[in-house]
């Protein structure tokens, strides 16, 4: 992506003029409004293309799936931010999407880079299970996680992400970037050794892949979706406020280390 001057300035979305607003081709009320549901809307958003069915019921496993899993610390960021501005949903909802990251509820993006370079690499030598070998190996020696596997609750297996990969299945979707995944848990625990079960953010890259939907828009899914988690737990805020609790819990469970005033230590 260049950044500066560049020669075509261009949207392909939307447009609009004093009678009508166009999105994706489709006239908005005429042809969307009332008339596609949001997973059909987001896909043509995103892709430009109308989903199919089965590309729509994938999208939707996947958002359902990734939507809540309790008072993580994305919740717990934005149910405190709302405690301390009750008229700020919009930067409540804010503080809880910027704490989804690499580590928490954003990774299906690495693990779909990941999944897609692991096939890669498996389509360029022929073999991709070495491929899925090779790469576990480079990750065990230095010392790096292995996106998409592993969960400190899942452990003996993450139950999302096994309904997930059925889904898949019975849809008839499951391909290569699925192929991939199975065999990357497949020889994980060995190499790394220690239980690495495919979790959620692991499956849904796998199956949005699959489905067609494109790698560079992967982190949309877990944003889209946890956004409906946020907005559940924001009007729960308002209504049976822990906001303050969990803030107050929190300044009992961290001891203070450091220097005291006026004692020279």
């Amino acid at each position: 992506m260049r950044i500066g001057k560049q020669d075509q300035a261009f949207t392909a979305i939307a447009t609009s003029d004093e009678t009508s607003i166009t999105v994706r081709g489709h006239d908005l009320c005429d042809e969307l409004i009332g008339r596609i549901g949001f997973t059909d809307y987001l896909w043509l958003l995103v892709t430009g293309k109308r989903a199919s069915d089965v590309q729509r019921q994938a999208a939707d496993a996947c958002l359902v799936a990734i939507a809540e899993h309790g008072l993580v610390p994305s919740v717990q960021a934005a149910r405190m931010t709302l405690a301390a501005g009750p008229d700020a949903w919009q930067g409540a909802m804010a503080a809880g999407l910027l704490g989804m990251g690499s580590v928490v509820a954003g990774s299906s993006e690495a693990a779909g880079h990941f999944i897609v370079e692991t096939l890669a690499a498996g389509r360029k030598n022929g073999d991709l299970d070495a491929a899925a070998k090779a790469v576990l190996q480079d990750l065990k020696a230095a010392r790096q996680k292995v996106p998409g596997l592993g969960h400190p609750q899942h452990n003996a297996g993450d139950p999302r992400a096994d309904r997930l990969l059925a889904i898949a299945d019975d849809l008839g979707i499951s391909g290569d970037h699925i192929r991939t995944l199975r065999i990357l848990g497949e020889h994980a625990p060995g190499i790394i050794g220690r239980p690495l079960p495919i979790n959620v953010s692991g499956a849904i890259p796998a199956v949005m892949l699959d489905a067609g939907w494109p790698a560079e828009a992967m982190k949309a899914i877990p944003l889209i979706a946890r956004a409906a988690g946020l907005a559940a737990h924001l009007f729960e805020e308002t209504q049976r406020s822990i906001g303050f609790i969990m803030s107050n819990h929190a300044d009992k469970a961290i001891a203070y280390d450091g220097k005291i005033a006026g004692r020279g230590e």
